[in-house]
Order: structure tokens, then sequence, then C-alpha cells
């Protein structure tokens, strides 16, 4: 009977035991991506590091001004499809830029929005790897009444549907940060985005009024959020969690 505690004990040791390195990869646009570090702006996916122990490492792929689209055109996808290991997990936001019809390089219309999506979505999987879909974060954008309004149209509702359809985990990153951009109003929220008075910042020397990009009390607090929706998921990346 010892010796069947000791066995048994022994096997659990090896299933606790240390952690296996794993890679998160991050595909979005500019509220993602890393920014230069003298520059007052910061992507979300540029504060996630800190969220997690030394066993997770973050490859944030986000570059400016791109949508699912134009993601795919510059061969960034398949970039990370190239790179991905089994194990490995990709977050996925896109929408600010599929929407924007006045550029017509960037603009992805709704089916062809989702269609890439769901493409994500089946080689991700293909790799034996794990997409985390999120929705697209609010921009500063405040009603008469102090709620912040939807300048995304029907882009976040799509991301919605191929989460149900195709049983992908999904963090409601638009819900997450209307909540946070509200507790704040429409006049304090302006700390959590690239608000900068001129003469500040040999970045924006003549100052900037950005109401869809972050500073870094904004991407830390949007990054805090994703870990909040990890957690909620109950995903195995959260006992990587700090």
């Amino acid at each position: 009977m010892h010796k069947f505690l000791l066995f048994a004990f022994f096997l659990e040791m090896i299933a606790l035991g240390p952690k296996k390195p794993i890679t998160v990869f991050m595909a979005g646009d500019s509220t993602m991506a890393n920014k230069p570090l003298e520059s007052p702006e910061r992507g979300w996916g540029q504060r996630f590091p800190l969220m997690f122990d030394e066993t997770v490492r973050i490859d944030n792929r986000g570059a400016n001004g791109r949508s699912t689209k134009t993601f795919i055109l510059e061969n960034r996808w398949q970039a990370i499809m190239d790179t991905i290991r089994p194990g490995d997990y990709v977050f996925i936001q896109f929408g600010h830029n599929d929407q924007a019809k006045d550029k017509l390089e960037r603009y992805t219309p709704p089916d062809e929005y989702k269609a890439n999506l769901i493409r994500f979505v089946r080689e991700t999987r293909a790799k034996k790897a794990k997409p985390v879909l999120c929705t697209p974060v609010v921009r500063r954008n405040f009603d008469a009444q102090g709620k912040v309004t939807n300048s995304h149209g029907v882009y976040p509702d799509l991301v919605k549907e191929v989460a149900a359809a195709y049983k992908v985990p999904m963090i409601d990153m638009f819900q997450k940060t209307k909540k946070l951009a509200e507790s704040y109003g429409p006049e304090a929220s302006k700390s959590l985005f690239l608000w900068v008075e001129p003469g500040k910042s040999a970045f924006f020397p003549d100052g900037r009024q950005d109401n869809t990009h972050y500073n870094e009390l904004g991407a830390t607090k949007a990054a805090e959020l994703a870990a909040e929706g990890i957690r909620e998921l109950k995903l195995p990346l959260a006992k990587r969690l700090k």
C-alpha cells in the first residue's frame, strides 16, 4: 500500500510538473499592435505580456491600419501559420479597419470579414493550435446620455456569430471596454486614450486628440480585461496568468 501511494504521488508530481512554454500570437490592428517605446501610444497587445507568467511568450503581430483582408493579402496571417506550434494560441481582433468604406484597400464587406474569421479559426485548428476571437475595442464616442456608441456597425456581432457557430472561445472586448470607458465618463475617459497636450510629447509636439488608440493606462486596462476574459472562459491558458 505504501509503495502504491508513493507511485501515485510520483504520477501526480509529473502531471503538476513544469509547464511547457507556449506562444500566444496576436493578430489584429493598431489597437493591439506594439508601438515605439518613445511614443505615449500603446496597443493592448503590447501590455499583454504583463498578464502572464514566464512560460508564456507573446508574439504580437498586430499592425497599424490592417483589416482581415490586408492581413491576409500581405501574408501576415500566413507568417503566423508558418510559425505556430501545437498548443499555441492565436488571439484575433479586427474590425476597426474592415469597416472603413472610405479606404477601399482596407474595407472588408461583412460577408468577407466573416469568411476571413472562419478561415483563421479553421487554419489555426488545423495546426492543432487554439484560436480565441475578440470583438473590437470601442472608440471613445459618447452619446448625450453618457453611453459609448457603437461605431463598429455589424462587425462585433459577426465575431459573435462565428464564435457561436464554430464553438470558438470569444472575449467580448467591445462590451468590456465599453463598460470601462463609461465607468470613467465622457471627460475622464480621455485619460485612457491618446489625448496629448501640445508640448508634452516629442512624438506628438503639436498634441494629439485620438479617440481610437490607447495610451499606456488604457492599453493596460484593456489587457487586464482580456485576461479577465481568459479566466471567465476557464481556458487552460488561465493557469499561466499572474
